[in-house]
């Protein structure tokens, strides 16, 4: 509803000059005596005309400006004496719209043509002093209406130089939080995993060095550890815009598979339709979507299987991830930060996420990524 009284209203103010100018000079000419019939009904459609066309002026200005123009000297013509206001705005809009060379050439045209089209009608003498006086006005008219449109085009410029001026200050604001969070990320963060790394590696060679099995949490560790580490390098690298490395992807996926299934989830991988190159955005996003959905498995779920589905359809990809966990049917997820995450890209895409327990046990997240919105 808010939409279409919207659209009115622009319609609205869209036609409103262009009618009020034509009905002022429409009127004005009826007041002045002139007849309705044969020439005198031309130059009533003239009038309309003239002022009518004004609503395209601005996406055609100079259109406008010669069919303001042409209008005017033909109901001068046909003696009806009535100032050419519509002209007047067209000039406004050519120069606003920086057509100022074209309205100057159009307005000199029209100085010469009005007194001829005037004489022409045996109205008036075009040497008499009311005459003379009357054509002075309308000069300094046109200067004033070019002016004017001088004057918007100007203020309009430096509108738009002041709005690129503030989207460079915001982009620039933006990579330097962008270099300020990849500072915070790389201090906190990046020691404590590779300390962890590092004594998960040592530990693991010294139990094989020994001879001793190697126990399943420790070599999870180890993998994890190398895992975050790897993407986290890869997050502060994107912050920083220096990545050279392709991004990961829906191409990734399977080892996200594989490497669940070497930490002891039972995970599979079905691809329902033909594979189509998808956009970056799309396969990044279906990519962290699987990860944080078998992270959350691993961690949360309790459980021992997994089934990862991509579903290539014209318009869009299909994501989702089944497990066989507690989840309890009817009872609503919480809304983790992972699962908010997820949300979150989703919702960026346009496209929708459903997480939510299953009818015969487990959790299922589900995902439709629109490929054209990804574009």
């Amino acid at each position: 509803m808010n939409i279409g009284r919207s659209t009115v209203w622009a319609s609205v103010r869209h036609w409103a000059i262009p009618v009020a100018v034509a009905a002022l000079l429409v009127v004005t000419a009826a007041a002045g005596d002139h007849p309705a019939t044969g020439i005198g009904a031309a130059a009533y459609a003239l009038l309309a005309v003239s002022g009518l066309v004004l609503a395209v002026a601005r996406r055609a200005p100079v259109l406008a400006l010669i069919v303001t123009g042409l209008c005017a000297v033909g109901y001068q013509a046909a003696g009806f004496d009535i100032a050419a206001v519509a002209y007047l705005f067209a000039v406004y809009a050519a120069v606003r719209a920086g057509r100022r060379v074209i309205a100057a050439a159009a307005s000199l045209a029209m100085i010469a043509a009005l007194p001829l089209a005037a004489l022409a009608s045996g109205v008036q003498d075009t040497g008499d002093a009311f005459t003379q006086g009357r054509n002075a006005l309308e000069l300094a008219w046109l200067i004033a209406a070019a002016a004017a449109g001088e004057a918007l085009r100007q203020a309009e410029r430096r509108a738009d130089e002041a709005e690129r001026s503030r989207e460079a200050a915001a982009r620039r604001r933006a990579d330097e939080e962008r270099l300020h969070i990849a500072r915070e990320l790389h201090d906190s963060l990046t020691h404590q995993i590779s300390v962890i790394k590092v004594q998960a590696e040592v530990a693991v060679h010294l139990s094989r060095k020994a001879g001793a099995p190697v126990p399943e949490a420790l070599l999870a560790i180890q993998s994890a550890s190398r895992e975050a580490s790897r993407e986290l390098r890869a997050t502060l690298e994107a912050l920083r815009d220096d990545d050279t490395r392709p991004p990961r992807g829906i191409g990734d996926i399977p080892e996200l598979v594989e490497r669940a299934r070497a930490l002891g989830l039972d995970a599979t991988l079905s691809i329902d339709g033909e594979p189509y190159t998808v956009p970056e955005a799309l396969g990044r996003t279906a990519y962290r979507i699987v990860q944080e959905a078998l992270t959350n498995t691993a961690r949360h779920g309790a459980a021992t299987s997994a089934t990862v589905g991509i579903g290539y359809r014209p318009d869009l990809v299909a994501v989702t991830v089944d497990d066989d966990g507690e989840a309890a049917p009817g009872g609503p997820p919480v809304p983790g930060i992972g699962l908010l995450g997820m949300r979150e890209r989703v919702t960026a895409l346009g496209g929708s996420l459903h997480a939510r327990p299953r009818d015969d046990g487990g959790f299922r997240v589900e995902a439709d990524l629109p490929v054209d919105r990804a574009a």
